[in-house]
């Protein structure tokens, strides 16, 4: 069912809870006071409905349908137009889901659009009803309080993203390890948590730059200017997030390259040490061929040969045999091959 909670407040106090919107708008035309209409994923006709009741802009009405926007805040005459992405953490997959938020603020009214289970209105709206003296000082307030509700609930986003950040600092000098894919997807969620927070502070500055025109509270400004505090400090840690997690991927890219450069220098020196080992084998067979070669010409045992019955023939062989040994051996030496 789209409507979630329903209620009419004169003074910060609920004196009517309608079943329908159509209840709704009598009961406030009755009364007084403000309404306070909570939406989840409603359809295009009860959108509608709410359009023409409190005159809503068709251009504000089209983004509230389609969904899908940025964070930001229009006025259109006295009705604020806001758009909020509340985000939950989640540690399995680290990633950051994001929520979309719709406010129609009017004089006499408040209209929320939900299009995911955060932020918790429910818990806005306990809070809100026991402390009817905030509530008294008007849309504005119910305002103040869910944008305060976002903004608390990015700090677990942040201790999510803290954690994990540090499991990487961690990794990064551990062997056997790449922790680049890792960084990479961790410093696309911060992007994508800095597009949706950013936004917030200029919301803000917007909205307490018009308190006077729009006859803000002094005490109402107090509240907003705390609530613009906290999310200064959600961005600053976000943008120290991204610059970490840069730095990360650099020292992880300097890791990667250097471990793949002692990899090529060990496999260039065991390279170098075969082929000194086959120079040495080269070397050896060589030296041992030569004698080999003689002692296979003078062992053919051929009739005619001129040295065959020769006295001195043996000596020569076996001096030749160890010439050459010798020659090779020294000539491979020289080269460095033995």
């Amino acid at each position: 069912m789209a409507l979630i909670d329903n209620g009419v407040y004169v003074h910060g106090r609920r004196v009517e809870t309608p079943k329908n919107l159509d209840e709704t708008y009598r009961m406030l035309d009755a009364a007084g006071g403000i309404a306070w209409i909570g939406l989840y994923r409603p359809s295009p006709e009860e959108v509608a409905s709410v359009a023409r009741e409190f005159d809503l802009h068709p251009l504000a009405v089209e983004d509230a349908l389609s969904g899908h926007q940025r964070s930001k805040v229009e006025r259109y005459g006295d009705t604020l137009f806001a758009v909020l992405r509340p985000a939950r953490y989640r540690d399995e997959q680290e990633s950051i889901e994001f929520g979309e938020l719709h406010l129609f603020v009017g004089p006499d009214f408040v209209v929320t659009i939900r299009h995911a289970e955060s932020p918790n209105l429910a818990a806005v709206r306990a809070r809100m009803e026991a402390n009817p003296e905030l509530l008294a000082m008007g849309p504005e307030a119910v305002l103040y309080a869910i944008l305060d509700e976002v903004v608390d609930e990015y700090t677990p986003v942040l201790a999510g993203l803290e954690n994990d950040i540090d499991e990487i600092e961690s990794q990064l000098f551990e062997e056997n390890t790449d922790a680049t894919q890792r960084i990479y997807d961790l410093g696309r969620e911060v992007i994508d948590f800095q597009r949706a927070t950013q936004p917030l502070s200029g919301m803000l500055e917007a909205l307490l730059r018009g308190s006077d025109k729009y006859q803000v509270t002094e005490e109402l400004q107090r509240y907003l200017r705390d609530v613009l505090d906290h999310t200064l400090r959600v961005s600053d840690r976000a943008t120290t997030f991204r610059t970490v997690l840069d730095n990360a991927l650099t020292v992880e890219s300097t890791i990667v390259a250097r471990r793949q450069n002692e990899e090529m220098r060990r496999m260039t020196e065991l390279s170098i040490r075969q082929n000194d080992e086959v120079k040495k084998i080269s070397g050896w067979a060589a030296i041992l061929f030569a004698p080999t070669l003689v002692g296979t010409i003078y062992g053919m045992n051929f009739d005619h040969m001129p040295e065959l019955h020769w006295l001195l023939g043996y000596p020569m062989a076996v001096g030749m045999m160890i010439a050459l040994g010798f020659g090779l051996y020294a000539a491979f030496k020289r080269k460095g091959w033995l």
